[in-house]
């Protein structure tokens, strides 16, 4: 019986690996300018901080403002449903399992994570996807994304007009404990995702210096990876 081949010669390589599909990037970059300009309105919605002289009816700024919160939550949601949807039709790397450890390796992949960034493990993890924490981070963040579409449905109902589809969605209202509490929760969860928009920033520049291509493979798809290039032979 022949041995376990050996490799000679060998020398590492940096190859490029296709792990970010075009719906997977476009849908990242419009949920992404999406919540900045839903967090812009949404504050001077609950906060009025623009001045104009004249009766308001001249300038309808508030309405401005609600009519581009409006349509960049559509755009919002449809980015997310869209994601959700490539979850279920990607490569590996954009799958739903890759948000939740429900495999033994995904599992081992979450504990190097962990012993990574409490710095038990000197190297990140030779994984090109997100690894077990960080899909843990961002399932916790499309979550998060959608109780945000349910509760700005539900707060949209006060202001769209009576024939407007949008008051189908009044039922949420009560579901959500009433108007304050669904404007509690759309509060706290803009600041979430605002906290967590800074923190994936800083990491995606820590990472840039360690794998090289951290933050261009959110435009190009691809990121860097060593892999050991050499002869096999077998020994008899």
């Amino acid at each position: 019986m022949s041995a376990a081949p050996k490799v000679v010669g060998a020398t590492q390589t940096v190859v490029p690996v296709y792990v970010w599909e075009l719906p997977v990037r476009v849908t990242h970059w419009l949920i992404f300018f999406s919540i900045l300009i839903l967090s812009a309105t949404g504050f001077y919605i609950g906060d009025p901080f623009i001045a104009v002289s004249g009766p308001a009816r001249d300038h309808f700024v508030m309405g401005t403002v609600r009519v581009v919160h409006l349509y960049t939550a559509i755009v919002f949601s449809l980015a997310l449903f869209v994601r959700i949807y490539w979850m279920f039709v990607g490569n590996q790397y954009a799958r739903w399992d890759q948000y939740l450890p429900v495999s033994r390796e995904r599992l081992r992949n979450t504990w190097e994570a962990i012993k990574f960034f409490s710095y038990f493990r000197r190297d990140p993890l030779p994984y090109p996807g997100q690894t077990g924490t960080a899909g843990l981070a961002y399932g916790f963040i499309f979550l998060i994304q959608f109780v945000m579409i349910v509760t700005g449905l539900a707060l949209y109902t006060v202001y769209a007009p009576s024939d407007s589809v949008f008051q189908n969605f009044g039922f949420l209202i009560p579901l959500l404990g009433g108007l304050p509490i669904a404007h509690l929760i759309h509060h706290i969860g803009m600041w979430l995702l605002l906290i967590f928009m800074v923190l994936h920033v800083y990491l995606c520049v820590l990472f840039s210096v360690s794998e090289r291509s951290e933050v261009d493979s959110m435009f190009s798809g691809y990121k860097e990876r060593e892999v050991t290039v050499g002869q096999e032979t077998h020994d008899d």
